[in-house]
């Protein structure tokens, strides 16, 4: 494993403890996505099948058990422990447009057609638009809590990470895996508005207004 990987795969824990600690401490999923938990849960379920199958490795194994477990509970808590403080009003996005898409580009582009690998390639394509509702629901309110905008970015740089960590790989491993590489791109630059407002504003204190992004 090389350091891009390794801070990647540290930037994406540090989101989920970030959106945890932000649900628990305020007893409220006000500015949190449902529909974009639903789908990165979605995400989990169908990329971590093999984990029933094959082991890579103790930390691969646990690091893939988490994911599907925090994702779960999360749902849970916007679900059902905090259920009054989510306004589905505002998280509107149609989810199953993204779903559609990921599904015919997971079987019109997968490596192999075993229903493993094609479910693998689905979620590949649906995590590169899952946070598409979360930045959806921003536009709408058009401001964030500062502990939101952290998760956020954290989440986003966990993907922007994992680019040089695939251009190492090619670099070093001559490893290609464009399906992967493509889905990356595209979510991060799904995120390029966001980390602009990000830099401009947060890091300097500033309150998070999101009236800029297109």
């Amino acid at each position: 494993m090389n350091i891009f990987r390794l801070v990647a795969d540290l930037m994406h824990l540090a989101s989920i403890f970030i959106l945890l600690l932000k649900i628990q401490s305020s007893k409220s999923c006000v500015g949190i996505s449902f529909k974009s938990q639903l789908l990165y849960t979605i995400v989990f379920l169908t990329r971590y099948l093999d984990l029933f199958i094959k082991l890579v490795s103790v930390y691969n194994t646990c690091m893939k058990v988490f994911f599907i477990i925090s994702s779960i509970y999360i749902l849970y808590l916007m679900r059902y422990k905090y259920k009054a403080t989510y306004d589905p009003s505002l998280d509107t996005f149609r989810n199953e447009f993204l779903l559609a898409g990921a599904a015919l580009f997971g079987i019109m582009f997968s490596y192999n057609y075993t229903p493993i690998e094609v479910l693998w390639s689905f979620s590949i394509w649906l995590e590169s638009v899952a946070i598409m509702p979360q930045l959806y629901m921003l536009q709408k309110t058009g401001e964030a809590e500062t502990i939101t905008t952290h998760y956020i970015f954290a989440l986003g740089a966990y993907r922007a990470l994992y680019l040089a960590n695939w251009l190492y790989r090619y670099c070093m491993e001559d490893h290609v895996d464009w399906i992967a590489w493509i889905a990356g791109l595209i979510q991060t630059a799904l995120y390029s508005d966001f980390f602009y407002i990000y830099y401009t504003k947060v890091l300097k204190g500033k309150k998070f207004e999101i009236s800029e992004m297109v």
